[in-house]
């Protein structure tokens, strides 16, 4: 299996491990649970604590919250939904052994919250220099804010009563913003949302997101960004949104390589994306993608197109359905590719997961931690994929004083190739 700057780990593994502990600044109080955390938080965070969140929490502007491996975070407060305001800096500092998990109480987690609902969620203001999750889990949020939500009283974000929130919104167009080896699953809304910044989203994992509507990754002008190696599993409408909407600069210009998407955009009741939706002058190039058994290829709005320098080449499509098939053949509206490996029969170019049911229900969110996504050694997605193209953060976007380079391109389609 390709090796990239970050570790593409199994799957199974990263989904088994639970959030540890962490400890506050000092450094010096044996209780492993603080109670009743809420307002403004900055310093550090270190392993060894749980922090049990009984209010909105916020970051001041000019100052970072620095949260260190095996912290746990327990939203435990679902009538006034805690939102996290981000005015200052937020580094999630997990390890893929013990990761930073913000969180539910376990007995909140029932069949009625898979698309949890059950508290707020990040909110970054437009003085946020830097965002960094790394190795991080998030999970059973996007509950709607009121008129009381400091989100909305600081004109963040949709800055409406009634909006469910993203996991996570970043909206600085001169910030940095990266998400890496991080799960983020069971969420209302879209999982991340983006309209601004350097921006590195990679080997991560979506699951269980959007309800009604909504995408895994949803990314919006005044956003340069490398999107790899990602697995995005069921997103209700898309797994990746790319539009230029809102005309900031600089323009929307996203590099989109060796993502899979499973399952994307059968559970929205209306007809829009299902796999990689791209419109409103976005300039997208996308390569080596893996799609099975969406709803859509990768689409635009005819109305309102991409960008005419967008560039698409090496998307792998596979459908169970004769539906899925048809709905992925080019068109005005699904985009044609070069060297794409698109059957026209239902169950043509098998991708040969070592541990996939293809069969598996299209309207299916609940995700099995024991499949494997990785790729069988006859798998026709293996050495099919484009290494010879330039993504925009090669050489790194330094945060917090570590450099974070977005991965290599693999000569695999896809988000795993061989274990």
């Amino acid at each position: 299996m390709k090796i990239s700057p970050f570790l593409i780990y199994p799957v199974a593994f990263i989904l088994l491990t639970t959030g540890c502990k962490k400890d506050d600044n000092t450094g010096s109080d044996p209780d492993p649970v603080e109670k009743g955390i809420s307002g403004q938080v900055s310093g550090v965070w270190s392993t060894g604590k749980t922090y049990e969140v009984t209010g909105h929490l916020e970051i001041p502007e000019g100052k970072s919250l620095t949260i260190q491996e095996g912290v746990k975070v327990v939203m435990s407060d679902s009538v006034i939904a805690p939102e996290i305001i981000i005015k200052g800096n937020l580094y999630c500092l997990g390890t893929e052994v013990n990761p930073v998990l913000f969180t539910v109480p376990d007995a909140w987690k029932t069949e009625d919250h898979l698309f949890g609902n059950l508290w707020g969620g990040m909110v970054s203001a437009p003085t946020s220099q830097e965002v960094l999750l790394q190795h991080t889990i998030l999970e059973y949020g996007g509950t709607a804010t009121t008129e009381e939500s400091p989100s909305v009283k600081a004109g963040l974000y949709k800055a409406t009563a009634g909006k469910h929130l993203p996991a996570l919104y970043y909206g600085n167009v001169n910030g940095k913003f990266v998400v890496v080896n991080s799960i983020i699953r069971n969420f209302y809304d879209d999982a991340l949302y983006v309209e601004g910044g350097k921006t590195i989203i990679a080997n991560d994992v979506f699951y269980a997101i959007g309800a009604p509507a909504d995408d895994a990754v949803n990314l919006k002008s005044g956003v340069l960004a490398d999107v790899a190696f990602n697995l995005i599993y069921s997103p209700n409408t898309s797994g990746l949104k790319l539009s230029n909407e809102g005309e900031r600069s600089p323009q929307l210009y996203v590099i989109g390589y060796n993502n899979t998407i499973i399952n994307g955009g059968w559970r929205r009741p209306t007809i829009k994306g299902g796999s990689i939706w791209v419109e409103n002058g976005v300039h997208a190039d996308l390569y080596n993608n893996l799609l099975v058994n969406d709803r859509f290829g990768i689409k635009r709005d005819k109305g309102n197109p991409e960008d005419n320098r967008s560039k698409f080449y090496n998307t792998f499509y596979y459908g169970y359905t004769q539906q899925a098939v048809d709905q992925f053949q080019p068109g005005d509206e699904i985009i044609a590719g070069i060297d794409d490996i698109i059957g026209t029969h239902a169950g043509d170019n098998d991708p040969k997961f070592v541990n996939y049911p293809l069969s598996t229900d299209l309207y299916n969110a609940d995700f099995n931690i024991s499949w494997d996504f990785h790729l069988q050694s006859t798998s026709p997605a293996l050495n099919k994929g484009k290494t010879d193209f330039t993504r925009h953060f090669a050489d790194g976007i330094v945060v917090n004083g570590v450099t974070y380079t977005s991965p290599a391109p693999a000569a695999y389609i896809g988000a795993y190739g061989m274990e």
